[in-house]
């Protein structure tokens, strides 16, 4: 079991339907925080403890940023949690390049770079024996791609992708990556799309239920958590 007292934690998309309730329980269970959104007024009424910072980040110079505000507040990051995302809909013929690009630069090379970025401190934090870890929460779209939601699929199929390889590279250093794919999650996020309309859903999971999985995943040493994983 791992222990999050005293760890220190980014947590990406911090005041999202499900990084909100995620960050709430690390921060019951002990953790030093380091809350990352795009928005400083949402983050100023978060009412979580940690450290804030409002950031883009989709610009590349956002990933060094986040690992350096964590570790000039609590001097190392043992982990990370990447909640953020944005989710499109519509036919592949109907979908703008731009939208796809910005699927993919949030979803994909976003949580990426944050990784990269973060490697040489989860290597000191592995040598200090503090179980680091890296959760990226991809979606069960990884694992079946969905008609008219081709890109978004695409984007959370190639994050699940580099999180399998980055499983096994980085296990040998000590840093345990965990891919995370919630089925649908009422979050909100289907509200927000980017582009187009959410077809009718049914009713999906609840944001606190998912965190609570998610955080046990953290504290029980899971590798990998499936969609069939949630109940």
């Amino acid at each position: 079991m791992t222990d999050l007292r005293g760890r220190s934690v980014i947590v990406v998309g911090a005041t999202g339907g499900l990084g909100r309730p995620v960050a709430a329980l690390l921060a019951a269970e002990g953790a030093r925080l380091t809350l990352v959104a795009r928005s400083e007024e949402r983050l100023a009424t978060l009412g979580i403890p940690g450290v804030t910072m409002a950031v883009d980040i989709r610009k590349a110079a956002s990933a060094a940023r986040i690992v350096e505000a964590a570790q000039d507040a609590y001097g190392a990051v043992d982990g990370v949690v990447f909640a953020a995302g944005i989710v499109a809909f519509g036919s592949i013929a109907d979908t703008p390049d731009d939208v796809v690009i910005d699927l993919f630069t949030t979803n994909t090379l976003a949580p990426l770079r944050l990784m990269r970025a973060a490697v040489p401190a989860l290597r000191e934090s592995a040598a200090a024996k503090r179980d680091p870890f890296v959760i990226n929460v991809s979606a069960v779209v990884a694992e079946q791609a969905m008609a008219g939601m081709a890109a978004y699929s695409a984007s959370k199929a190639a994050l699940t992708s580099y999180d399998a390889a980055a499983t096994r590279e980085l296990r040998r250093e000590g840093i345990r990556v965990v891919d995370v794919r919630p089925p649908h999650t009422e979050t909100g996020l289907v509200l927000r799309a980017v582009h187009g309309e959410a077809p009718r859903l049914p009713e999906g999971l609840s944001p606190d239920a998912v965190a609570a999985r998610i955080v046990g995943a953290i504290t029980g040493d899971d590798k990998d958590v499936a969609s069939t994983d949630f109940g």
